[in-house]
C-alpha cells in the first residue's frame, strides 16, 4: 500500500460516520509542517498569516508552538475580532478602509495595544483621522515596502503591485510624515516578496520555465536583501525603537530569515500545504487540509460523479486554481466540465471501484479559501476524529 493510499484508508475510517462534503485537518501533517517552518526559518519567530488558516483553534494550537509568535491578518474587522478573543499581537497586513473598525481601535486601549495597522501613503492616516470620532489612542502602523524586482529601468517588472513605497527615501519620507502626526507611531516594516514566496519553482513537466523561474528569484533575493537592508537602515533614522521588521513566507523563509535586516517571517500555506505549494525546491509539505465530496452517480465505465466541487481559488484564472482529486489516486477531471457548481464528473479507470456513498478526497489550491466553503473542521489524528472546530465562517464570519 502507497503511503497515499494509507492516507486514504485513514481518512475514510476517521470520517466513517461522517456524511460528505466534509473538511479535515491531519493534525500529525500540521504539527510536522509547523515543525519544518521552525526549522527553516533558524531561530526568527514566526508570524502566522491568518488568511491561510481561518480557524481559531487552529491558530491557537500553532502559536502555542515554540518559534511562533503574533498574527498576520487580513481584514481591520478580523483584526479587532481576533484581538477581543484573545490574541494580543495582531498585524493587519493590508491598508483598509473600514471606518467604524478604525472608530473602534482608536477608542479602545486594549484594541490599540494589540492591532498594528499597514499603512503606504499618508493619505491612509488622513482616512483614520477622520474616522477616530473622538477616539485619542495612539494606532500603531506598519510601513510596507514594494519588493518588486525591476529591471531595464523600470520597464519591466516582477512582483505584485502592492505598496508604491520602492526605494529608502519613499519608506522614510512616510515615515517621517507619520513621526509629525499625532496619534500614529511607526513600529514595524513589511515587504512580502510575494514572487519569491509565492510561485513555484519546480513546475513539472516545464524544465525550462522551472529554471527561469529559479534565476528570476535568485536575482530578486539578492535586489531585495540589499534594498531591504538599506530602507530598514533609513527608517531607524527615523524611528530607532521599530519594533519588527516582517518577510518573506511559507516559500521563502529559509532565504528570508538569512537577512539581518528581518526580525521576523511570515508564514501559513505551510501549514496546510494545499496544492499549489507542491512545487518548490526549498522544502517538501504534507497536505494536512483536505476535503471530501460524495460519489452521488455512475455515469458509465471509467466515470463517476461527486456532489459539488466547483470551489477555484483566487488570482489569475487557470487549471491551477482548481481543487486537484487526490485520493484516491488517479482521478482527474473531464475536460469539458472541470469543477462543477454543483456537481462535478470524474474520470479514470480507479473510478469503476468506486461506489455510491464513497468519498473521494480533494486539496484545495490555496490554503485559507477552503474554510469558505466549510462550517467546521474535523481535526484527523491516526485514524481517527479527536475533535471539531468551527471555521470563521462557522463562527459567522465572512470578512472578504
Amino acid at each position: 500500500m502507497t503511503a497515499r493510499a494509507a492516507d486514504r484508508a485513514r481518512y475514510d475510517r476517521a470520517t466513517a460516520q461522517l456524511d460528505a462534503p466534509v473538511a479535515i485537518v491531519d493534525l500529525d501533517a500540521f504539527d510536522a509542517n509547523a515543525d519544518d517552518l521552525v526549522r527553516r526559518a533558524g531561530g526568527k519567530p514566526i508570524r502566522v498569516a491568518s488568511k491561510s488558516v481561518r480557524c481559531r483553534a487552529l491558530l491557537e494550537r500553532v502559536l502555542a508552538c515554540e518559534g511562533f509568535a503574533g498574527i498576520m491578518s487580513f481584514t481591520l474587522a478580523e483584526s479587532l475580532w481576533l484581538a477581543r478573543s484573545g490574541f494580543d499581537d495582531v498585524l493587519l497586513a493590508y491598508p483598509s478602509a473600514d471606518r467604524a473598525g478604525y472608530a473602534e481601535l482608536a477608542a479602545d486601549p486594549k484594541l490599540a495595544a494589540a492591532v498594528t495597522v499597514m499603512i503606504d501613503d499618508p493619505a491612509q492616516l488622513d482616512l483614520i483621522d477622520a474616522a477616530r470620532a473622538g477616539g485619542s489612542e495612539v494606532v500603531r502602523v506598519c510601513l510596507e515596502l514594494d519588493t518588486a524586482l525591476k529591471l531595464l529601468g523600470g520597464r519591466v517588472r516582477i512582483g505584485a503591485r502592492r505598496s508604491p513605497l520602492h526605494s529608502p527615501a519613499q519608506v522614510a519620507e512616510v515615515a517621517r510624515a507619520v513621526a509629525r502626526r499625532p496619534g500614529f507611531k511607526v513600529v514595524g516594516i513589511m515587504a512580502y516578496e510575494g514572487h519569491v514566496a509565492g510561485v513555484g519553482d519546480a513546475v513539472a513537466g516545464r524544465p525550462l520555465r522551472s529554471r527561469a523561474v529559479r534565476l528570476m528569484q535568485a536575482a530578486a533575493r539578492r535586489e531585495l536583501a540589499e534594498r531591504r537592508a538599506a530602507v530598514v537602515r533609513a527608517v531607524r533614522e527615523v524611528v530607532p525603537d521599530l519594533e519588527f521588521v516582517n518577510g518573506g513566507g511559507t516559500g521563502s523563509v529559509q532565504h528570508t530569515a538569512a537577512e539581518d535586516a528581518v526580525t521576523e517571517i511570515a508564514a501559513g500555506s505551510g501549514l496546510y500545504v494545499p496544492r499549489l505549494f507542491d512545487n518548490y525546491t526549498s522544502f517538501t509539505g504534507r497536505p494536512a487540509a483536505l476535503f471530501a465530496l460524495p460519489v452521488v452517480r455512475r455515469p458509465g465505465v471509467g466515470v463517476v460523479t461527486v456532489l459539488g466541487g466547483g470551489y477555484p481559488a483566487s488570482g489569475a484564472p487557470g487549471a491551477d486554481r482548481l481543487p486537484v482529486p487526490y485520493l484516491p489516486e488517479g482521478l482527474r477531471y473531464d475536460p469539458q466540465e472541470g469543477a462543477g457548481e454543483v456537481q462535478t464528473p470524474l474520470l479514470g479507470p480507479v473510478a469503476d471501484d468506486l461506489l455510491i456513498g464513497d468519498k473521494v478526497w480533494f486539496r484545495h489550491a490555496k490554503a485559507g479559501e477552503l474554510c469558505e466553503r466549510f462550517d467546521t473542521l474535523h481535526l484527523v489524528e491516526g485514524d481517527a476524529v479527536t475533535a471539531t472546530v468551527p471555521t470563521y465562517r462557522g463562527e459567522g464570519h465572512a470578512f472578504l
